[in-house]
């Protein structure tokens, strides 16, 4: 529940002005799940609980230095969504989450991690069928790049991410985690 407070405090805060930008494609050996280890740029990104209200998700993601020196990060994650058959998913990845929900983020700030610490951060959707001619999609497997052009490492999910027929999924900008 202490990470629900945290999570919640992400989401009333001041609005983004980045545009929704696409997803990049996915690279072919993304979608197999693991176990949270140390990937070969030295860090382990995890998903979190989900919290869901009317029909609003928020996801936590948790990145961790788990290499043996400090790590600079700076932006917002960029996810990658495969269905249960491992097709990938068409997302619009929106820095912040204007077009889903008031407020969501602050603009994305240096953090050099050294080894052993962390940074947060969120995904938000909501599960929304706005058009019955639109199947509605559910994320089954997850990749996160911790910021554009860096290696995107697996996340292992517990439950799908249902987007319904929206197809926006809004991240938060990475901040290092008390």
């Amino acid at each position: 529940m202490a990470r629900l407070g945290v999570l919640a405090g992400t989401v009333v805060l001041a609005g983004c002005t980045s545009a929704p930008t696409p997803t990049p494609e996915p690279s072919p050996t993304a979608v197999t799940p693991s176990a949270p280890t140390c990937s070969p740029e030295g860090i382990r990104i995890t998903a979190l609980e989900v919290e869901a209200a009317m029909g609003l998700r928020a996801m936590g993601v948790e990145l961790v230095n788990c290499g043996t020196g400090p790590y600079a990060l700076e932006g917002h994650p960029v996810p990658r969504l495969w269905n249960a058959d491992r097709d990938p998913l068409t997302v619009q990845v929106i820095p912040g989450a204007r077009s889903i929900t008031s407020g969501f983020d602050q603009p994305p700030r240096p953090i050099e991690l050294r080894p052993g610490e962390r940074a947060t951060a969120a995904l938000l959707w909501r599960n929304l069928v706005t058009d019955s001619s639109v199947v509605a999609s559910d994320g089954a497997y997850l990749e996160i790049s911790p910021v554009a052009g860096r290696p995107a490492v697996p996340v292992d999910l517990d439950g799908p991410i249902d987007l319904g027929n929206t197809g926006q999924l809004g991240v938060s900008a990475w901040k290092q985690a008390d």
